[in-house]
């Protein structure tokens, strides 16, 4: 049976050159010269620091330009709130997505169930798996997921036919 897998992945090499590429800018900036700016990777997690609210602003400018660049869809990050570090300092952490969590898989196979298409979703893990018998059903499922679920960005792997 032709299948597919949807996932949710952000090419973490490209994150990371992007990190790099900002802490480099935030280095060489004249406004950000003595202030306590800067930016690393963790894990999954970039944590951005700034002495003021606009700092952490310009920071995530900065950040989301290099991400633009590099072909990495901004929509992996989830920028959470900025937090007070001692002094005057402030961070923020913003997470990149990786996976589909399970209230977006189950989005996903119940906009399958309602194209009427002749298909199964089955979630696995991180990931939705797409079986049917016709590879033109699977074509018209991927379509399908692009535009209902538009907040992600979502691709495609793993076609067998």
């Amino acid at each position: 049976m032709p299948s597919f897998d949807t996932v949710l992945e952000a090419n973490f090499v490209e994150v990371k050159n992007a990190i790099e590429n900002t802490a480099k800018e935030i280095g060489t900036r004249f406004d950000f010269k003595g202030s306590s700016a800067g930016v690393e990777l963790k894990d999954k997690e970039i944590t951005m620091f700034g002495d003021a609210e606009f700092q952490l602003q310009q920071v995530e400018d900065i950040l989301r330009n290099k991400l633009s660049k590099r072909n990495v869809d901004v929509r992996f990050l989830d920028v959470g709130k900025a937090q007070k570090i001692g002094g005057d300092k402030l961070k923020q952490v913003i997470k990149v997505r990786n996976g589909i969590d399970a209230e977006n898989a189950k989005k996903i196979q119940k906009a399958l169930k309602e194209s009427k298409l002749k298909l199964q979703a089955a979630i696995q893990e991180e990931k939705v798996r797409v079986t049917g018998a016709k590879r033109d059903d699977l074509q018209a499922a991927m379509a399908l997921i692009r535009k209902d679920i538009a907040d992600l960005p979502l691709s495609f792997d793993n076609f067998r036919d």
